[in-house]
């Protein structure tokens, strides 16, 4: 049965700077925030998360709500095995479908015939398996000859086609989400919003981070509201969009 927990799962990254004003700008910027620490070795840390707890089970539809910089990116890319947390400890069973960026796993100097196979194993999808979702990738992806011509060629609208063609191609088990779609023509976004509905509905549990207070109330049961790194609140999902927008007006 697919599960989440994490356990006081913190993520801290260094700050590099070119020189001692750019290092002056980002303390500046961030001590009011309260996120900055200094590790072993001297380096400056900023906070992306701090002492997150969270327990997800089957049938869960969670919406991480809050403002830019608020860490619900950093929590997704944590629980696709992107970010290494500092500390803590993540437990996920069941198959991580994530849609988080339109270039993960897509190499520019590869058809796109053949990157649907790279994709396929960048979500450890077997490249057998992931051959017989080929025709349905390709009609649905509608790129025409483009197909067999280097990703490099595509603009960014193709390749956000290509990229949640595949994406969406294998039913999920946990479905990991942030903004998507940024790009695609209009009879495309068209039919992705009508897929990922159906996408949305076969999952068994969705994390789903976005700005779209509607889609956020379409999609989920729960909310949970990040600051600087922390959560602040949890709840049914328009309680947590209501706490959101009150602090955001205050």
């Amino acid at each position: 049965m697919s599960s989440i927990r994490l356990r006081q799962v913190e993520v801290d990254f260094p700050l590099y700077h070119n020189s001692a004003r750019s290092l002056k700008k980002s303390v500046l910027a961030f001590s009011t925030k309260g996120n900055l620490a200094r590790d072993a070795l001297n380096r400056v840390m900023v906070r992306a998360l701090g002492d997150v707890n969270l327990t997800l089970e089957r049938g869960d539809r969670i919406g991480l709500v809050g403002a830019n910089g608020a860490g619900k990116t950093t929590l997704l890319r944590v629980l696709a095995g992107i970010f290494e947390p500092t500390s803590g400890r993540v437990d996920i069973d069941g198959r991580v479908t994530a849609i988080l960026d339109a270039t993960v796993g897509l190499d520019p100097d590869s058809t796109g015939r053949e990157n649907i196979l790279l994709r396929g194993m960048y979500m450890n999808i077997h490249p057998k398996e992931m051959r017989s979702y080929v025709d349905e990738i390709i009609a649905f992806a509608d790129l025409g000859s483009h197909i067999d011509m280097p990703a490099r060629t595509y603009s960014s609208g193709m390749m956000v086609q290509l990229a949640f063609a595949i994406s969406t191609c294998v039913p999920p088990e946990i479905l990991l989400m942030d903004e998507w779609l940024a790009a695609g023509d209009a009879r495309f976004l068209a039919n992705a919003k009508k897929r990922m509905a159906d996408f949305v509905s076969r999952s068994s549990i969705l994390v789903f981070a976005s700005h779209s207070m509607t889609l956020l109330r379409e999609w989920c049961q729960t909310g949970i509201l990040l600051e600087r790194g922390e959560i602040v609140g949890a709840g049914p999902i328009a309680e947590v969009i209501a706490e959101y927008e009150k602090r955001s007006a205050a």
